[in-house]
């Protein structure tokens, strides 16, 4: 792993600073690079390549993790438990109520020399705790240890590790945005969430397959399961030591753009065009610093946190309870919602990269308003399904298409818009309040849709439906008075936005007319 010191002051020579190699690589010639006020500090371009490649792969691993650990094999898992409906409504829960931690981690990575560290102790000792859990399961065979024993353990390693993960979420996400060079953002996270999603495609049938049909019962397949998504979790740890490491320390002292964030007279290349080709630029100059301003004298961040706030609010009153509309409402079999699952996560997955290429060209706030009024309105479309064969056959897979296409840009663009926004001077700080608003805000929507929902006052479901949709489109009016870097008006975004689908389309159309 290359380790990048981001200096303030020549140790040797007036103009002269080495980015030296991390004490686990032995040390070769140092990189002189030249650092001045017209000069900035140069990071290799195979450095940033090469954390780029590391992170992917780091998805990779990552997501085998998350499906052993969570989602529809946890709920499976404590289904064969007994578990009651309080422990899903806890599962639920947790990870949207410990988001309220991460203002806490955001201080504590902030004391640390090194994000690579940090991330290690952190996550380290989160995907270890799984390990109690496998060696829970194998005494339950045993008879050591009883169901009832076995699901608060269960809960206890759930809520311990996403505490963690609290801590270590914003110093994560700000040492990604140093990496990633602005102007490849929409394109890298879309392919790197891509991949993710193609992961859980192929991984979630065969884990289901494998738990389903092992020998020793089902328990017993999910201990080994959840054996190789622990071995996976450290295989994604150790990805990340091929990662340029940054002292938060030292970033949050200097007056620092970013990796390629500088903004050129000739266009947004991240590169100065007057140095070697293979190298991009972390400006570093101490005589033109970042101001440090408060973040509640920040407007533009802090109009960001209400309409995350709100949206997170308004999508959450209606968001679990879609998959309970179809099979308590409509009656479906568990089979077509798991189909339509599927169909949703394939959108997801073919038009994320698509997104990130269209939000590198016009931007993310534009994005997010036209096609969050489509997702706004969705819930109102649900109203006319009763459960028919057209309805099954064409209306939901269309629903559930649309829901995976829109939900691609809208999540790619909240994460670009807030890496954007956020000032890299103590850019965690940032990036750990908006997770704890969104946090605290979506379970609050769950709560009070969950109540309103058994009121039948409020209409039901389709009355959370409705209500949910008319709070979506209330929550979109900040996104039009934030001001993202670099980016135009909104009526010019508009043109923009035509004019981008029509080029990216063109340009498919000049690449099979070649082929």
């Amino acid at each position: 792993m290359d380790s990048i010191r981001l200096e303030t002051s020549a140790h040797l020579l007036p103009d002269i600073t080495t980015i030296p190699l991390s004490p686990g690589k032995p040390e070769s010639q140092p990189i002189l690079v030249s650092e001045s006020p017209l000069n900035p500090l140069k990071i290799p371009k195979t450095a940033i390549r090469t954390s780029l490649q590391a992170s992917t792969i780091d998805a990779v691993f990552a997501a085998v993790f998350s499906i052993t650990t969570g989602g529809i094999l946890l709920s499976n898992f404590l289904v064969e438990l007994g578990a009651s409906p309080v422990v899903f409504g806890m599962l639920s829960s947790i990870p949207m109520l410990v988001n309220l931690i991460q203002p806490l981690g955001a201080y504590f990575s902030e004391k640390t020399t090194s994000r690579f560290r940090y991330s290690m102790w952190i996550y380290g000792t989160s995907r270890v705790l799984w390990l109690l859990l496998a060696v829970g399961i194998w005494l339950a065979g045993w008879g050591v240890v009883d169901s009832h024993q076995l699901i608060i353990l269960t809960l206890v390693i759930v809520l311990t590790t996403h505490l963690l993960g609290g801590l270590g979420g914003a110093s994560w996400l700000s040492w990604l945005a140093v990496i990633v060079p602005r102007r490849l953002r929409g394109r890298y996270f879309g392919i790197r969430s891509s991949v993710a999603s193609l992961t859980n495609l192929i991984c979630v049938p065969l884990a289901g397959v494998a738990v389903s049909t092992w020998y020793g019962g089902t328990l017993q397949g999910y201990g080994v399961v959840l054996g190789i998504g622990i071995l996976a979790g450290f295989i994604s740890l150790g990805c990340q030591y091929f990662k340029v490491d940054i002292n938060p320390q030292q970033q949050n002292r200097c007056g620092l753009e970013g990796i390629g964030n500088q903004q050129k007279d000739d266009g947004e290349t991240g590169e100065d065009r007057n140095t070697d080709g293979n190298i991009l630029h972390l400006s570093s100059n101490p005589q033109c610093p970042i101001p440090n301003i408060p973040i509640w004298q920040n407007q533009n961040f802090l109009t960001f946190l209400g309409y995350f706030g709100l949206w997170m609010f308004a999508v959450n009153l209606s968001a679990p309870f879609f998959n309970f509309y179809m099979l308590d409402t409509l009656a479906l079999d568990v089979s077509w919602v798991t189909f339509y699952g599927s169909i949703q996560a394939g959108a997801n997955l073919l038009l994320m990269v698509l997104w990130g290429r269209l939000a590198d060209r016009i931007g993310n706030r534009s994005i997010l308003i036209w096609v969050g009024i489509l997702v706004a309105i969705t819930p109102i479309l649900w109203l006319g399904v009763n459960g028919s064969n057209l309805d099954i056959w064409l209306w939901l897979p269309l629903l559930h298409i649309l829901a995976g296409g829109t939900w691609a840009a809208i999540d790619l663009c909240n994460n670009n818009l807030q890496l954007g926004i956020a000032p890299l001077r103590n850019q965690v700080n940032y990036f750990a309040i908006a997770a704890a608003v969104a946090g605290a805000s979506g379970a609050l929507g769950t709560t009070i849709g969950g109540f309103l929902a058994e009121n039948p006052i409020s209409g039901g479901l389709p009355g959370i439906f409705t209500i949910s949709c008319l709070c979506r489109l209330i929550a979109l009016i900040p996104l039009i008075f934030i001001q993202e870097p670099r980016r135009k008006s909104l009526l010019q975004s508009i043109r923009e936005f035509s004019d981008g689908v029509w080029h990216i389309g063109h340009c498919r159309r000049r690449g099979e007319e070649k082929i």
